[in-house]
């Protein structure tokens, strides 16, 4: 397609859309960044805005199965000759560049033309990586989203939460209201100063509440949602993760600030969205009994926060972990809270290029969890049977690690 290097920078993607006219003009769109959460705050507006009978697009990074997944209207992929239809035109304009896109930069460019071919009345664009240099940094958004902070592309990024935080707060536009997550303090002065600077209002998610109204099952949990005086009980969310009780906050200060830019829904609407609402790859349960777990945890925040949900849900039960990182992704930190309460690790190998030193994670398991045992399987899909053949009563399996991982993992596990 393109180099799928990462270049900062939005000279290229400008000039691209130039060639193409600007599709991403007069495009009404929010844009969300943040270390994680991203995905599960995109696919949680678009369920509300579509319900509320919007034609919402959204686009996301990455894919688990196809580049397809990237492009949805009403929840519905892009058709593969549509997808394909459009990348052959992009190419016709790149010929007239000085400098070749990346492969990100020419996948934000046909989103930002198909939707507007197909007159969405909403965009919802996730930031690929950082905020400021990312291409999708070109759109001039109803709604800003910052989900939350912590370290992650650190190479690119900066080394401090200051650092990111500054990145993260490049989406930021004059006077468009900016919803934040749960930020710890260095980050939150940073992000409020630069909307304080741009004149932007700034809802930060604990606005809302968000809280159980039962314990959670593997099956969903039933929540009561507050804001502003207006309460929703009995909402019922088919995901049991924790985690995800933050993504719905910050979903539903951002779903506020769009109806006062219009976007108007009702509690039908979020109820309804919410029961039917499944995103692929986070704490999804795709066995009950005994349950097996795929969630794509890739930076240490994210394995924290997922081993405090399996914690919560099953406490004190032991797992068989099938876990594969990426060469550039902190291993050890996203081991550490994951190997609590599992007996065997099974290591593996996400897909690609990015994965050469995938076994480099052997020696951390053994300092880490000595008394644990390890096992190495590189294809997932022997690793997933072997996981399953030395699994015991009461036990679950869970595999994580990278996006990478669930693509075959999730087909064998669910038949899609």
């Amino acid at each position: 397609m393109a180099s799928s290097g990462i270049k900062p920078g939005l000279s290229r993607i400008e000039a691209l859309l130039r060639e193409m006219g600007q599709p991403e003009k007069g495009l009404k769109t929010v844009h969300i960044a943040g270390t994680n959460g991203k995905g599960s705050t995109a696919f949680m507006l678009s369920a509300v805005l579509s319900q509320a009978g919007y034609r919402v697009g959204r686009f996301i990074s990455p894919h688990i199965h196809s580049y397809r997944e990237r492009f949805t209207i009403n929840d519905a992929f892009i058709e593969e000759k549509e997808f394909l239809s459009y990348l052959a035109q992009v190419k016709k304009h790149i010929k007239n560049l000085s400098e070749r896109p990346t492969e990100f930069e020419i996948l934000t460019a046909i989103a930002l033309e198909y939707f507007r071919d197909k007159q969405v009345e909403l965009g919802i664009f996730e930031v690929g990586m950082g905020g400021i240099y990312d291409s999708t940094n070109v759109i001039e958004p109803v709604a800003s989203v910052i989900t939350g902070i912590d370290y992650d592309h650190t190479q690119y990024l900066g080394a401090s939460l200051e650092e990111i935080a500054r990145n993260k707060a490049g989406i930021i536009k004059k006077k468009v209201p900016l919803v934040m997550g749960p930020v710890n303090s260095p980050a939150r002065q940073v992000i409020a100063a630069r909307a304080r600077e741009l004149e932007s209002p700034l809802y930060p998610s604990s606005l809302a509440e968000v809280v159980r109204e039962s314990q959670p099952s593997l099956e969903g949990q039933l929540l009561k949602l507050a804001f502003s005086g207006q309460i929703m009980d009995k909402v019922f969310f088919p995901s049991p993760a924790l985690y995800q009780l933050e993504n719905l906050a910050v979903a539903f200060t951002a779903l506020q600030v769009l109806r006062m830019a219009g976007f108007l829904w009702t509690e039908r609407d979020m109820k309804a969205a919410l029961a039917k609402l499944r995103i692929p790859g986070r704490m999804e349960i795709v066995r009950i009994n005994p349950p097996f777990i795929l969630d794509a945890a890739h930076n240490p925040q994210a394995a924290s926060v997922l081993a405090s949900s399996l914690e919560e849900l099953l406490p004190g039960k032991k797992k068989i972990l099938i876990l594969g990182v990426l060469d550039d992704k902190d291993a050890q930190n996203i081991l550490q809270p994951l190997g609590h309460n599992t007996r065997a690790l099974v290591l593996s190998r996400p897909e690609g290029s990015r994965s050469k030193n995938w076994k480099r994670l052997k020696d951390d398991w053994l300092s880490l969890f000595p008394g644990a045992d390890l096992y190495v399987e590189e294809d997932i899909i022997k690793a997933i049977k072997l996981g399953e053949r030395i699994l015991k009563p009461g036990e679950h399996l869970l595999i994580t690690g990278s996006f990478y991982l669930l693509d075959k993992a999730r087909k064998f596990l669910t038949s899609v």
